[in-house]
């Protein structure tokens, strides 16, 4: 809201600033003060035509083109140093009022034509070798600007050009861990789109350019939190479907612990003290009770596939996903934990088990060796497993089924969800933007989090009774659609089983493709150059 009445300030400032910049050009005064009329007047005194203020309808291009109309009527007064281009840069009102009330500032006429027709007599005088010419037109240039400036002014535009693109557009993403791998593997670098589900505007305004949410080296947050903005999101080009990689907010990464190898969440570490144990930054910061609280589009960046979207009922069989009472066709590269054992003996070439994509990022036991005695440990898919069948006849290669842990799986209900495990999981429902679900004690547990976090609702339980702001409860309708996310590696993913569902607020693009990848994350271990200008939504 602060913002919102900034905006709408600095325009009314803007126009009261026209009304008095505008005579000094011999425009009429009134036409500052009148919406679109302004833009279009604004247009001439620069020397553009009137329909060159339509680009100012187009978003992010419009801050572009007002930061250019703005520098432009600047030196149309005559007004050409980098302090005055400056100025108009960071408050345009705040230099236009300056102008309108000196004196000294005379309207010199529209610098764009003017600065076209001077710069095409220097290259007349260059291309037909007039050097004496060329020599005074180049000392009386009033546009010349010094190689300082011009270097300054192209790193400037480049980061504003770069901040803006990527805030809006396009954004490069790193792969970190491999919950994707086989489809996404760690070391590939993507382009993600922006656009394909919808722009979603800034909430964080102040912030270091071209950064997340964590300064390098200094490692401390790169933004504030106030101002903010609310909410906003434009029309989307496509819908999320079932299916296909998507990159998000991580959804309950508000309140976080952040060491150097990982961010762990208030909540996680309550459940699951164990993690204290391997991380030993982790033990001082708990017990400083030293964590982070982020804003929505300020929490870390997670990708995985979208399994399930809005209304869907899903259902994790024997590590069959159903969706909809249906089994789905799992990606190509869907990968469990497999442990292997080889008859005595049997040697395994490290070289074609890299050929077969199978590398030490696929060791459950980290950085030991693959195999100790012929017995391994790995992450692997169908394919894989089948391969490795064929280095022995006799081999036992064999998935290891994992046990029920409703303790440390969403919704975290003992009773309840007493035989959920990653393999049989659910049935769980991905809750629909109007629907309404019955809400009681049972059903509690699997919303609580939408409604009290997601949803910014009041939540109270006294005794066997819910009250959402204030008011008694017995159901709840659903203010957004929500979506079910998991990574292709189902025995090595933080994802929907472990903290529920993805708010379509969190949602932050579409993966378009691969760039770059390097080998297990190193450029060390070289380059992939298969995998290079791959799809990112490649099954």
């Amino acid at each position: 809201m602060t913002i919102l009445i900034f905006l709408i300030i600095s325009y009314i400032l803007l126009s009261i600033s026209l009304y008095m910049l505008f005579p000094k050009a011999g425009a009429d005064a009134v036409k500052g003060l009148i919406p679109g009329v302004n833009f279009a007047e604004w247009c001439k005194i620069i020397g553009r035509k009137p329909t060159y203020a339509l680009w100012l309808l187009f978003p992010v291009v419009n801050l572009f083109i007002f930061v250019g109309m703005s520098i432009d009527l600047v030196r149309s007064f005559n007004r050409h140093s980098l302090g005055d281009a400056a100025w108009a840069f960071i408050y345009a009102p705040s230099i236009f009022f300056h102008i309108a009330r000196n004196d000294h500032d005379k309207y010199a006429g529209p610098v764009v034509p003017k600065e076209q027709e001077y710069l095409a007599q220097i290259h007349e005088a260059r291309k037909s070798g007039d050097s004496f010419k060329l020599k005074q037109l180049e000392e009386k240039n009033p546009f010349k600007k010094s190689p300082s400036r011009e270097w300054l002014e192209s790193i400037v535009f480049a980061v504003f050009a770069a901040a803006f693109i990527r805030m809006f557009l396009i954004e490069a993403y790193v792969i970190p861990t491999p919950s994707m791998e086989g489809s996404l593997n760690v070391g590939d670098f993507l382009f993600v789109s922006k656009a394909h589900y919808g722009i979603r505007t800034p909430m964080t305004v102040v912030m270091v350019p071209l950064l997340h949410n964590q300064i390098p080296v200094i490692r401390k947050e790169s933004y504030l939190s106030k101002p903010s903005l609310p909410y906003y999101r434009l029309p989307a080009f496509e819908k999320i479907e079932a299916g296909k990689p998507i990159v998000f907010n991580w959804p309950v990464g508000d309140s976080v612990y952040i060491t150097s190898s990982r961010s762990y969440t208030v909540s996680q570490i309550e459940r699951e003290p164990g993690y204290i144990q391997q991380d030993r930054e982790l033990i001082r910061k708990v017990k400083e009770k030293d964590f982070v609280v982020r804003p929505l589009d300020k929490k870390d960046h997670y990708i995985k596939r979208c399994v399930a979207g809005p209304g869907d009922s899903l259902q994790i069989i024997d590590r069959q996903i159903y969706l909809n009472g249906k089994p789905v066709k799992n990606p190509k590269h869907t990968q469990f934990l497999y442990k292997i054992q080889l008859s005595p003996g049997v040697s395994v070439n490290l070289k074609k088990l890299d050929e077969w994509g199978i590398d030490a990022g696929d060791n459950a036991y980290g950085n030991a060796p693959l195999f100790t005695n012929g017995f391994g440990v790995l992450f692997l898919d169908e394919d894989q497993a089948e391969k490795m069948k064929s280095l022995d006849p006799n081999a036992m290669v064999e998935v290891i089924k994992k046990e029920p842990e409703p303790k440390t799986l969403f919704p975290f209900d003992p009773v309840q969800c007493a035989n959920w495990s990653v393999d049989n999981y659910g049935p769980i429902w991905v809750p629909k933007k109007g629907a309404t679900t019955p809400l009681n004690m049972q059903t509690l547990p699997f919303y609580q989090r939408i409604i009290s976090v997601y949803e910014n609702n009041k939540l109270e339980i006294k005794g066997d009774e819910i009250y959402v702001n204030d008011q008694k409860a017995d159901s709840y309708t659903f203010k957004q659609d929500y979506y079910w996310a998991m990574g292709d590696n189902r025995h090595n993913s933080e994802d929907s089983r472990s903290w529920g569902y993805v708010p379509h607020d969190h949602i932050v693009g579409k993966p378009l493709f691969i760039w770059f990848s390097t080998k297990e994350g190193n450029i060390r271990n070289g380059i992939n150059w298969d995998r290079i200008f791959r799809s990112a939504s490649k099954d």
